[in-house]
């Protein structure tokens, strides 16, 4: 158990530093963009024309995200899970029902 959180807290870790490289690729990228742009067309319009180009992504990353839908093996874990924990409230109203009736069923059958 130990040797798995270590391993998830490093794979954790290095993640995080790829999305910082990311994030560095991604800034110098529309900076080297902007730059081009701006040499041929002015500031203005190649500012508008990144944000543009940032608005299609975000809209393509949207749909994609939007249209996905949960597949098999997650339908059935999904299922798993909610007969699981009416399972574990169902044993727990019977246990929390059959628990204080002990002492008293103990106690009738020392009288008799």
């Amino acid at each position: 158990m130990r040797y798995s959180a270590r391993r998830t807290a490093i794979r954790m870790a290095l993640g995080l530093a790829a999305l910082c490289f990311l994030m560095g690729t991604i800034v110098f990228g529309h900076l080297a963009a902007w730059f081009r742009l701006s040499l041929s067309w002015g500031e203005p319009v190649a500012a508008l024309v990144l944000a543009g180009a940032d608005l299609v992504v975000a809209v393509v990353l949207v749909l994609v995200e939007t249209s996905s839908s949960a597949g098999r093996v997650e339908a059935e874990a999904l299922a798993l899970r909610k007969r699981a924990l009416d399972h574990a409230a169902s044993s727990l109203t019977l246990s929390a029902l059959i628990t204080p009736l002990l002492p008293l069923a103990s106690r009738l059958f020392r009288r008799q």
